[in-house]
């Protein structure tokens, strides 16, 4: 990889930590804009600083702040945007906060890049909310997991062909923050990409019951606590590792020119299904004992079945998942059980 200068928003998050350690172990520099508002990017970003000392700027605050962005941007090579209000159900609860976060956020960055003389290209982390409830695909139980009627579209997945129907305040933000970054594109050439993301998971997340459900329910078990499965715990995402995902961004930017105004639907695809029983069993193999687990009420927007179909992304790049579910869950375990003494302290 060529070092460059990398903005990431939300750079001290999940993605954003393993996507500012792969550009700085290439060379590069990265800037991280964050606001370190979730629980666990400060450990994060400790530890960027500690490993890569003055490789890291760190530039602390909102990404509504059009002079913090402005003063951000300057000199970058490539744009990844991370920064967002992240839960389902914290919309549901604060629903300005989520839009005036993910909406606006977005918008405002867009507009201090396109003040840009020569504008890097942008990566934007959407969301497979943006297709609803996908209350119109019918399912079956096989092998105790939701899965489509339909044989081509359990093989295939969920397509970009597939009309956008938003779902949940956070549905909305997150797509209208999607639609500007294409309209961006459109509108003005701004070399923009959107990613819109299924289950992705890896190291240095710090999971929780409203997001990043493998590492939460990892370190539920890893602590003896009980798990909760809202719902009757058989329905599927695919799961992508980090590593797999980190790819497929440089892939995109690298190529934002022809790939400019373009979504793709990106996750672990058809190969790489897990339900939450599954995940249940595979913490009881790599724990030794089963863990706790009880059962809640289904939850507002809570899709019982996605999968991504990513051929429109493997076609353009020739990408492809590399990391099967189960070896993924079980370098997450590693890394969690590694960091036990971080984990207290994070969580």
């Amino acid at each position: 990889m060529r070092a460059r200068s990398t903005l990431i928003t939300g750079g001290a998050g999940f993605i954003g930590t393993n996507m500012a350690a792969r550009q700085l172990d290439a060379g590069g520099r990265v800037t991280i804009l964050d606001d370190l508002s979730r629980a666990g990017t400060e450990h994060n970003l400790q530890w960027l600083v500690q490993t890569y000392g003055d490789g890291v700027r760190v530039a602390c605050g909102d990404v509504r702040d059009r002079a913090l962005v402005r003063q951000s941007l300057r000199g970058v090579d490539q744009v990844f945007h991370f920064a967002a209000q992240v839960a389902v159900t914290t919309s549901l609860t604060d629903p300005v906060g989520d839009f005036r976060t993910n909406a606006e956020g977005t918008l405002v960055l867009l507009e201090e890049l396109r003040a840009v003389a020569d504008p890097p290209p942008l990566l934007f982390t959407s969301t497979n909310k943006v297709y609803g409830h996908l209350t119109d695909v019918g399912l079956v139980q096989v092998d105790g997991r939701h899965v489509p009627q339909d044989p081509a579209l359990r093989e295939r997945g969920i397509g970009e062909s597939r009309s956008i129907s938003f779902c949940s305040p956070y549905g909305c933000s997150k797509g209208a923050a999607d639609q500007y970054v294409l309209d961006y594109a459109a509108s003005y050439g701004l070399p923009t990409v959107v990613f819109r993301m299924s289950c992705i998971y890896g190291p240095h997340q710090w999971g929780n019951e409203d997001q990043g459900w493998l590492a939460h329910f990892l370190l539920q078990a890893m602590r003896g606590e009980p798990i909760t499965i809202f719902g009757d715990g058989r329905q599927v995402r695919d799961a992508l590792f980090v590593d797999d995902l980190l790819d497929a961004m440089q892939l995109a930017v690298d190529g934002a020119e022809r790939l400019r105004g373009s979504a793709f639907n990106i996750g672990g695809g058809p190969s790489n299904v897990i339900s939450l029983l599954d995940l249940v069993e595979l913490i009881t193999e790599l724990e030794g004992v089963r863990p706790r687990v009880r059962h809640d009420a289904w939850r507002v927007a809570d899709q019982r079945w996605y999968v991504s179909d990513v051929g429109a992304f493997t076609a353009a790049t020739g990408w492809r998942p590399r990391v099967d579910a189960a070896d993924g869950v079980a370098r997450l375990h590693r890394w969690l059980r590694d960091a036990r003494s971080a984990v207290a302290e994070a969580v």
